[in-house]
């Protein structure tokens, strides 16, 4: 890390999925209501359990195999966003240009959250 992270609001990559939740929060106002307990519901909820992952991550810090579990829980959430924005694509609820921000901005995630896992441990507080 090239800086003292105190908060985990203060990471990039939970900066970034924050905006991805927002983002994907505002596109889905406008999908059709028979969607509200399903499609929408769903890409919500995942979208904004990465942000919420990488939270509870940063809490168990000190314990770098817990640390771990929770950066994969957000990202199989990612992961689950994904899926759920080919289906809005897919389902005619995205335009093309949407679509691409979307996914611009969720693989933008996916590459800090991947580095951050792959090097776990330099996250972690030591005794």
């Amino acid at each position: 890390m090239s800086r003292l992270v105190k908060h985990y609001w203060e990471l990039d990559v939970y900066q970034a999925a924050f905006r991805l939740q927002q983002l994907i929060f505002r596109q889905s106002k406008r999908w059709p209501a028979e969607e509200r307990f399903a499609l929408t519901d769903q890409i919500r909820r995942s979208s904004r359990s990465i942000g919420a992952n990488l939270a509870e991550a940063w809490a168990k810090r000190r314990y770098p195999a817990h640390f771990l579990s929770k950066l994969t829980d957000a990202d199989g959430e990612l992961q689950e966003t994904h899926h759920w924005l080919a289906t809005a694509q897919d389902c005619d609820y995205l335009q093309a240009a949407e679509h691409t921000e979307a996914t611009a901005e969720l693989e933008a995630v996916a590459r800090m959250l991947g580095s951050m896992i792959a090097r776990h441990e330099a996250f972690c507080l030591t005794d």
